[in-house]
């Protein structure tokens, strides 16, 4: 299970580390989502969600820092599900045009604002980022790029082709992950040696 990282478009600053550390300086904050398309004309977003906590997150009154840093921070004012998708208002966003200047924004948390996990086989987005991924016979499939949360956790690694694959983040699948050593193991099954 995985909860926020930096936003993919950018490079991480930081080092894969132990979460619940001290940051490393100039440690990129934990995107814990992407402001999407206006919903309806009274100013509420829908919201693609990267945290495993929606609901504590976008609790109405929770302040969240953005990136671009100049649209922020912005306030919950009000959040709620409709058809699968999170949608929230923020506070001073009343209207679609203004909700639209928001599209993109990515919402993002100071990593030491996110608690520890005792689950030892819970991960941060960044500390999987930068990972190198290797089979369990050791060869090089590349390093993980981004962490996508769409219904399941998917692994994206960069091979050295410049191509991608997309590992879906489950133990049967990802049976070890060194988070210290730099590199985590895939166990791809029957007929996905093309990784």
């Amino acid at each position: 299970m995985t909860s926020g990282g930096p936003p993919p478009d950018r490079p991480s600053g930081a080092a894969p580390g132990v979460r619940g550390s001290a940051p490393a300086e100039g440690a990129d904050p934990l995107v814990v989502g992407r402001i999407g398309r206006p919903h309806g004309v009274r100013g509420e977003v829908t919201l693609d969600v990267r945290t495993d906590d929606p609901n504590l997150r976008f609790a109405p009154g929770t302040e969240l820092a953005t990136d671009p840093p100049g649209l922020g921070p912005l306030t919950v004012e009000r959040a709620r599900w409709h058809s699968g998708r999170l949608l929230v208002r923020f506070a001073g966003v009343g209207d679609r045009d203004t909700a639209e200047k928001l599209r993109g924004a990515w919402l993002v948390v100071d990593p030491t604002d996110i608690p520890a996990s005792p689950d030892p086989d819970e991960f941060h987005d960044q500390e999987l980022i930068g990972l190198a991924a290797v089979t369990v016979t050791g060869d090089e499939l590349g390093a993980v790029t981004e962490v996508r949360h769409s219904g399941q956790d998917l692994l994206v690694i960069r091979r050295p082709d410049g191509g991608e694959s997309l590992i879906p983040f489950v133990a049967a699948l990802v049976p070890e992950v060194d988070v210290a050593g730099g590199r985590l193991v895939v166990d791809p099954p029957p007929g996905l040696d093309e990784l």
